[in-house]
């Protein structure tokens, strides 16, 4: 199985931190971004196409739902999980990320980074038996 790579998109360095050594212990290579705009910068790159994206929504320049609308309405990156980790527990923030097509929406301090990375592998489980089908 070839290794697969998380972006996460996080404005916070200390919770950047410990998703970053989290995944990079379980052997996911790591994209980093500090900022929407960063992230968007470097998913423009061709070559830059994760498997799956851990996005942040309060964050300087871009905001997350920004990112997560840009990323869904282009063909080549829609296809890609989406969870957002982030403190916005409203319902309508919830509402307004899962409309906009997130896969998933946790509160980051409703989840360790255990069950966060939990919850990522059903995600990249379920795209490896899609892949399987095509």
């Amino acid at each position: 199985m070839a290794k697969k790579t998380i972006m996460i998109i996080e404005d916070d360095s200390f919770v950047m931190d410990i998703y970053q050594t989290k995944l990079s212990l379980e052997g996911f290579d790591i994209i980093a971004a500090n900022n929407g705009m960063e992230a968007l910068e470097k998913l423009e790159k061709i070559d830059c196409k994760p498997d799956l994206i851990l996005l942040d929504i309060i964050m300087p320049f871009v905001n997350g739902l920004e990112v997560l609308e840009k990323i869904k309405n282009n063909d080549r990156l829609k296809k890609i999980p989406i969870i957002l980790l982030t403190n916005l527990s409203q319902k309508e923030d919830i509402d307004q990320g899962m409309i906009l097509g997130a896969d998933d929406y946790l509160i980051k301090s409703h989840f360790t980074p255990s069950e966060v990375l939990a919850k990522i592998r059903i995600y990249l489980d379920k795209e490896e038996q899609v892949s399987d089908i095509d």
